[in-house]
Parts: structure tokens; C-alpha cells; sequence
């Protein structure tokens, strides 16, 4: 049973930092691809993005380019989130996600956590 388990979230203003974590098993940790999406409000959840079990980083939203870097420690069964220069338009509900395969179909992500809250403002 594959546990994600969120946290980091928060309010901070524009041009700030935060930096998400997401705490699974070791299972997942070696054998799955892990992402995350976000969802603003009174919009569709979207992709930012995933990263192989190896670490091979396979897509960063365009939208947060240059400004959000995704990692993995494999030691810590911990994905992580880094956000700088964050902007209004970056508030939402921020989920991680595991898929065991087919990882650059966002539909494959099957295993979510319950989502942290970031208010950029």
C-alpha cells in the first residue's frame, strides 16, 4: 500500500520560497516514478512535475521553469518541491503522486497524498 504523505505548505508573499516535502516508504521510494500536481482554484489540476526512482527529472512545467526545482532523497524516502520567486498565480492545492509505470503519462499517477495548501499573496 503506497502512502504519500505531504507537507510544507503555507502563505507567503510574492518572490518568496517554500519548499514542499513528500514522505513515502521505502518500497515506493525504489520502484516507483513520483510527481506533483497543483490545483488553483476553479481550475483543473495540472502536472508540474516528475521524476524518475533514479532522480532523472523528466519534465518541469513550463509555468514554473527556472523557478521550481523537484528532487528525491532515495535515503530519506522523501520527494521534494523547492518554489522561489513565487507568484500569485502559483496558489493552490500542491499533491504528490507515485506511478509504478508508464511514468510520463499523467494518468498513470495512481497513488496521491491529501495535498498541501500554498497562498502566495
Amino acid at each position: 500500500h503506497v502512502q504519500l504523505v505531504e507537507s510544507g505548505g503555507g502563505s507567503v508573499q510574492p518572490g518568496g520560497s517554500l519548499r514542499l516535502a513528500c514522505a513515502t516508504d521505502d518500497v515506493t521510494t525504489r520502484t516507483h516514478c513520483m510527481a506533483w500536481f497543483r490545483q488553483a482554484p476553479d481550475k483543473e489540476r495540472e502536472g508540474v512535475g516528475r521524476i524518475y526512482p533514479g532522480g532523472t527529472v523528466t519534465y518541469i512545467a513550463d509555468s514554473v521553469k527556472g523557478r521550481f526545482t523537484i528532487s528525491r532523497d532515495n535515503a530519506k524516502n522523501t520527494l521534494y518541491l523547492q518554489m522561489d520567486d513565487l507568484k500569485a498565480e502559483d496558489t493552490g492545492i500542491y499533491y504528490c503522486a507515485a506511478a509504478k509505470t508508464f511514468c510520463t503519462e499523467w494518468s498513470s499517477y495512481s497513488y496521491w497524498g491529501r495535498g498541501t495548501q500554498v497562498t502566495v499573496s
